[in-house]
């Protein structure tokens, strides 16, 4: 008998080994990572000089408490993922995954009008759906309805007014300007911040707006005095082929927007430790400090030097061997090889997606609409794992229920044949579906 709480009553196999876009069990049997697990291992997998830093950093210095200490490997990972993301005056909170980082910028947004003598804003508008974590403060941002339903009692549901999904017939404009119906609905001297992911990840897999979104979204925050806090757990670290999916440097409409937070996970440390973190604002940052002089919030684990340290060595990773123009290159491949089998499995309704963060929206092929009840995604998923290859299935895009979506994510690092490979294992699995 297992000790182990699994997450579900399905059988799990055990990984033992795993190395570039591969991952092996207990019983000798191959898997090809195209989800990164959760769109985790952007690096892939068995990086030895990640485990050399972070083996290294524990022998220097493996634990000093946030509230007593920095250390040398944060201050200096901070400065080099500022300048990687293009947010040379940001500053680095670091924690230890999505859902802290997204109570943790929450919480900072209600600080920092508090600190500014506000108190009345506390409201954080988000989208339905999305998908912001499991803890409670990030799961009552959300807009999941299955994820979310059953703790719905145990949160102050007014303080979460939603806006509807990004509609891709709409211009970005056109469509960033439905918030401001949702602000002045709220009442915006009570609203603090609007929480979005650039590029949808669980919740709608691949979803994004049409160009120019995002810059007017920014605007009309900083017309009503909101906080613009950009959701890049998922999409971030040039998963969608730029540093951040927020400010791709190619929408050709305006400047790329500058959020006032932006919230980063999986792909910082690549999976190979826990880190996650908020960029915040100068202007955020000295309002609490030219304040009360202090964020009062925290985590045990925030800013764990070894954590850091893998972070550091897979920024390494990413610049040296030019990761993010590959989730480019990769990510059109990919897209292509989606949209033939779009052509050829009539269940899939659409293929959409940017760099190496992709979906496939499924279907009645006889209606063109989602299913009456969902599943399909699920079976996909399954075929496709007894072939040898991991996707991300997800459900309830339209209304919490309906909507079979399959994501897909590989590493960065995953090559021209192993993509081919990839969508031959994937033409399998949507054949018997």
């Amino acid at each position: 008998m297992s000790n182990v709480f699994y997450r579900s009553a399905k059988p799990y196999p055990v990984a033992v080994r795993a190395e570039g876009v591969f991952l092996w069990d207990d019983e000798g049997r191959r898997y090809l990572d195209g989800s990164s697990g959760a769109l985790v291992a952007n690096v892939g997998h068995g990086r030895a000089e990640v485990a050399r830093a972070m083996a290294e950093q524990a022998g220097r210095l493996a634990f000093a408490h946030g509230s007593q200490f920095s250390s040398d490997v944060l201050e200096e990972y901070a400065g080099r993922l500022a300048r990687f993301l293009g947010l040379p005056s940001h500053r680095l909170w670091a924690v230890s995954g999505g859902s802290e980082a997204n109570e943790s910028a929450i919480k900072l947004a209600r600080q920092y009008h508090v600190e500014r003598g506000e108190p009345g804003r506390y409201k954080v508008v988000t989208r339905v759906p999305s998908y912001h974590g499991a803890s409670l403060g990030a799961l009552a941002a959300s807009g999941m309805g299955a994820r979310r339903e059953l703790y719905t009692p145990l949160m102050r549901q007014e303080a979460w007014p939603k806006l509807a999904r990004p509609d891709p017939s709409l211009s970005g404009e056109a469509d960033a300007e439905r918030l401001r119906a949702v602000l002045e609905a709220a009442g915006p001297e009570t609203v603090a911040a609007f929480l979005c992911e650039p590029v949808v990840g669980a919740s709608d897999a691949a979803l994004a707006p049409n160009p120019g979104y995002h810059a007017r979204v920014a605007e009309i925050c900083r017309e009503y005095g909101v906080l613009f806090i950009a959701d890049e757990v998922m999409c971030g670290m040039g998963r969608c082929g730029a540093p951040l999916a927020v400010r791709p440097g190619s929408s050709g409409h305006r400047e790329d927007p500058t959020p006032d937070l932006v919230v980063l996970g999986k792909g910082l440390a690549a999976g190979y430790a826990p880190l996650a973190g908020v960029m915040a604002s100068a202007e955020v940052y000295g309002a609490v400090m030219d304040g009360s002089g202090a964020f009062k919030h925290g985590f045990t684990y925030a800013g764990h030097p070894v954590s850091v340290a893998a972070g550091g060595a897979v920024l390494d990773i990413l610049e040296r061997e030019g990761l993010v123009a590959a989730a480019r290159e990769r990510g059109a491949q990919l897209l292509t090889g989606l949209r033939d089998l779009q052509t050829r499995h009539p269940q899939v309704l659409e293929a959409r997606g940017h760099g190496l963060l992709l979906g496939l929206v499924l279907g009645d092929p006889a209606t063109g609409e989602a299913y009456p009840a969902p599943g399909v995604a699920e079976r996909v998923a399954r075929a496709a794992k007894s072939l040898g290859l991991l996707t991300y299935p997800g459900s309830g895009a339209l209304d919490g229920v309906r909507g079979d979506h399959l994501l897909l994510g590989p590493p960065l690092s995953i090559s021209e044949a192993e993509v081919a490979q990839l969508l031959e294992l994937l033409d399998r699995a949507l054949s018997d579906h």
